[in-house]
């Protein structure tokens, strides 16, 4: 039941299964590098309890109390206040709960977001949250499991390249 006044809140739910070890996937969520390649976007995280959560820049930049570091296990992250949102009397909140699957070769990243006003001033923020977070998963997925592949030095050995195309 919801409370005469006080507003309520929404949350949303991702997973995305991972052919990748744990410790990758954990790396994934907490190098600013390689958050970088799978959201197109520059980072900064001090890697502990207590620390700070940054990704993007400008009107785009979000920024969270890191408050559990639980290396391989679990990420929560807690957002500080967006001077460009209306305001809200909750915490906006992501969870993130890695769980090795068939052995140390696979895991299954899940993300628990929660505290999102159901304000209507916070419909777009909610669906571009949830949205962006599906995505961003998906990305995490394919970045880990097709990594680039370096190229080879020289062209294989045979004909020589022509003139003015030799790539």
């Amino acid at each position: 039941m919801r409370h005469p006044t006080r507003p309520g809140t929404r949350g949303y739910a991702s997973l995305a299964e991972i052919d990748a070890p744990v410790a990758r996937v954990w790396r994934a969520l907490t190098d600013p590098a390689l958050i970088r390649i799978w959201s197109g976007a520059p980072a900064e995280v001090d890697p502990r309890k207590g620390g700070l959560y940054r990704l993007g820049v400008g009107e785009r930049c979000r920024e969270a109390h890191i408050d559990v570091f639980d290396v391989n296990r679990r990420l929560r992250l807690i957002y500080l206040g967006d001077p460009g949102m209306p305001s809200s009397a909750s915490a906006v909140v992501d969870d993130f709960l890695l769980d090795p699957r068939k052995g140390a070769g696979t895991t299954s990243l899940r993300l628990l977001g929660s505290g999102i006003s159901d304000a209507p001033e916070w419909d777009a923020m909610y669906k571009r949250c949830r949205i962006a977070w599906e995505r961003n998963l998906a990305r995490i997925k394919v970045a880990l499991e097709n990594p680039p592949r370096p190229k080879p030095a020289r062209p294989p050995p045979g004909d020589a390249p022509l003139r003015g195309l030799d790539y």
